[in-house]
């Protein structure tokens, strides 16, 4: 299995420290999961209360492109921290075959998990 990193950090107050620190974990997850990871996707200094940001945009595209099974993310709020966004292009990774998975958040498939991503994604929300 094959795995792009997503990371991203939004204001001056985060750091470039962010993002070394979500690729490590990301990395150690995938290393303890049996996942390859074949490339990083990065915005510095970008909300993820928009998808207008240009290396998530380029990695959503890329997915149509068959070279990645998953996108892993720290955490969901690094994906996206809008319910409206983060079901669209949650869909879209799937339709292309991608799956979502956050390192530090243990998401079951199944109902459970479901209701769980659904709570973390509002929760997100609510805090942005």
């Amino acid at each position: 299995m094959t795995a792009v990193i997503y990371a991203r950090y939004s204001s001056d107050s985060q750091r470039e420290a962010s993002i070394e620190g979500q690729q490590r974990d990301c990395k150690d997850y995938a290393e303890k999961n049996g996942i390859t990871v074949v490339g990083t996707y990065i915005d510095r200094a970008y909300s993820a209360k928009t998808d207008d940001r240009p290396d998530f945009q380029r990695m959503i595209k890329d997915s149509a492109k068959k070279i990645f099974d998953v996108v892993l993310v720290w955490k969901l709020d690094r994906f996206a921290r809008n319910r409206y966004d983060a079901v669209n292009y949650k869909y879209q990774l799937e339709k292309n075959g991608v799956h979502l998975v956050s390192a530090m958040e243990p998401i079951s498939q199944g109902p459970e998990g479901i209701m769980v991503e659904s709570m973390l994604i509002g929760m997100a929300e609510y805090y942005s």
